[in-house]
């Protein structure tokens, strides 16, 4: 009995996972409504031989499993993209089962896809999702009626409140008739009397939200609604985070972890170069709880507490069409603002999403200024904890000079490459509220992102730091780059080691500088050859992954030049003014 209990087992756990497709187009919720049915282990991967990202997640329910893939968000399936190339291809992949995804305020121009993928004879069923939302603006639409025209199941959803996602999961596991295996002749007439047929509007008065959205995109009131967001912003990162690493963090580790730590090894271990680089100045063991978790991590985690808001709510497309006449200066149009904003998360990031760009131009001329200008949250955690608690206005200075890079690059590089921007196409979500436990899951998911990928090169950045201060290796190294290092930018000589750490992880190149004796204008001299300097090395590879190694690498050169010429000359013209 027991052999024949454990061979049903395996045949069962051997069983072909059931393959779904989650598909619909942008913006209509997929993502979460992918989040609710999967669960917090998901998978994230470029399609093979492509750029475009997609997701893969599990769904369990009453002891079976089906995979579910999150295809990139399309209007089309004519491969006019790729990210529609993408989809026709898991298309022509095969699955069991296609879970196409409407926006209850938008049904007629969701159907067109709708009925793109009924080409497919593949069996599906359909979510209105956002009904809530149709709901407030008085538009009223008969599911059954359009289950009726698609002949398929229609389920209404609000997946942000997590309404009939369970009845969605059962139908998952459940739904098996025949697929529709034709499209009709002429899609769009087809989606406008279906939807003229099932959709009923009603006059409501607009919503404060629809109020405000609106408001957010004029500019007499869309720029002091923007002040007003990024100073909010700007309180809450660099406010919060002063005070979670100066309240708590710092005497945790301080008063506790290095105390411990110190007297852990100086009990048993001798002095010696080994023990000084485990515990000294640059100890491994001590600056990497001290460098990225008590300063770093309080800024990290608050930039992806407001970035996920504001993402969430989608407010940030609606900044995108207030700074299009900005962007037009540097050849952009306004929805570059987006990659800009993650921007000052991580460049990685950033950098791949400029891939939405109009032009291969337009992606050069985002990822170059990205590179070349915007610090990371990271680093700007690091600057915060160099020069705020010195000069509030040392740090505006800073920023206002990235700023200004900014815009000189842009403007340069506008003229340099030939080209025309295109118009600003973007799509206006509807301002959300965002959902609590959406919103927490986020933030986990980027904050475990964060802390992955920047552990291995911090720790190596730490260690080689030890290894340089206690093996004498940084006097020579110090020596060396003396002309450079102390003569232009009139640092100490061993602020050299920022230079080398900083090619690791960006910040790295701002955390050496604390632990010396510098003056305001050294500090301020320090923090902008490290705003300018090359991201990091993972930087670099993406930008060669993107662009090819020759751009890469014109980037990275420029990013030296710009940083050392410009470092040297803010630090002489303060001297004088100062």
């Amino acid at each position: 009995m027991m052999h024949r209990h454990d061979k049903d087992t395996t045949s069962h756990r051997r069983e072909p996972l059931r393959k779904v497709l989650l598909m619909g187009n942008p913006n209509v919720g997929k993502s979460v409504i992918f989040n609710r049915l999967s669960g917090l282990e998901t998978v994230t991967a470029n399609y093979s031989g492509t750029t475009v990202g997609y997701h893969e997640g599990l769904i369990r329910h009453q002891g079976r499993q089906a995979l579910l893939i999150d295809v990139p968000g399309v209007y089309g399936l004519k491969a006019n993209s790729e990210a529609e190339a993408v989809a026709v291809d898991m298309l022509k992949g095969g699955a069991d089962l296609i879970v196409c995804v409407l926006d209850a305020t938008h049904l007629e121009r969701n159907l067109h896809l709708a009925f793109d993928l009924q080409a497919y004879g593949i069996p599906i069923i359909y979510v209105l999702n956002l009904s809530d939302v149709a709901q407030r603006r008085g538009i009223r639409i008969d599911s059954e009626q359009l289950s009726e025209h698609l002949r398929a199941p229609v389920y209404v959803t609000v997946a942000v409140r997590n309404e009939g996602i369970g009845r969605l999961k059962e139908a998952i596991f459940s739904y098996d008739e025949p697929p529709v295996a034709t499209a009709p002749d002429d899609p769009l007439g087809k989606s406008e009397d279906i939807a003229g047929r099932v959709v009923t509007e009603h006059d409501v008065r607009p919503s404060f939200l629809e109020r405000f959205g609106d408001s957010c995109i004029k500019p007499k009131t869309g720029l002091p609604i923007m002040f007003l967001v990024l100073a909010a912003a700007v309180g809450i990162i660099v406010g919060g985070g002063m005070a979670l690493r100066s309240l708590i963090l710092l005497p945790l580790v301080n008063n506790y972890y290095i105390p411990f730590i110190t007297h852990l090894f100086e009990g048993w271990l001798p002095e010696s170069v080994f023990r000084n680089v485990l515990i000294g100045e640059y100890g491994v063991l001590i600056k990497m709880v001290e460098w990225p978790f008590a300063l770093i991590l309080p800024y990290v985690f608050l930039f992806f507490v407001v970035f996920s808001f504001l993402e969430d709510s989608g407010y940030l497309p609606r900044l995108g069409v207030l700074m299009d006449g900005v962007f037009r200066k540097i050849g952009l149009p306004g929805s570059n603002i987006i990659p800009f904003v993650i921007g000052y998360g991580c460049a990685v990031p950033a950098i791949l999403g400029t891939r939405a760009a109009g032009s291969r131009r337009e992606r050069i001329i985002v990822a170059t200024l990205i590179a070349i200008a915007v610090p990371c949250t990271a680093q700007t955690g690091a600057f915060i904890v160099l020069l705020g608690d010195r000069s509030v206005f040392a740090l505006v200075f800073v920023y206002l000079v990235s700023l200004t890079a900014i815009a000189l690059s842009g403007i340069l590089m506008n003229k340099v490459l030939k080209g025309r921007s295109r118009p600003l196409i973007l799509e206006i979500p509807n301002l959300l509220i965002p959902h609590g436990k959406t919103l927490r899951r986020k933030i986990t998911l980027k904050l475990k992102h964060f802390i992955k990928e920047a552990q291995g090169p911090m720790f190596i950045g730490i260690l080689l730091a030890a290894l340089l201060a206690e093996t004498g290796l940084l006097v020579v190294v110090g020596r060396a780059l003396e002309p450079l290092v102390v003569g232009w930018l009139d640092l100490p000589a061993d602020a050299s080691l920022s230079l080398i750490l900083g090619i690791v992880r960006r910040e790295l190149a701002v955390m050496p500088l604390l632990e010396m004796d510098l003056t305001t204008v050294q500090l301020i001299t320090g923090s902008v050859v490290a705003l300018f300097y090359l991201p990091c090395i993972s930087v670099f590879f993406i930008l060669v992954k993107e662009f090819g190694a020759r751009i890469s690498l014109a980037i990275a050169v420029s990013t030296f030049l710009i940083a050392f010429f410009f470092g040297g000359l803010i630090q002489l013209l303060l001297n004088v003014v100062m």
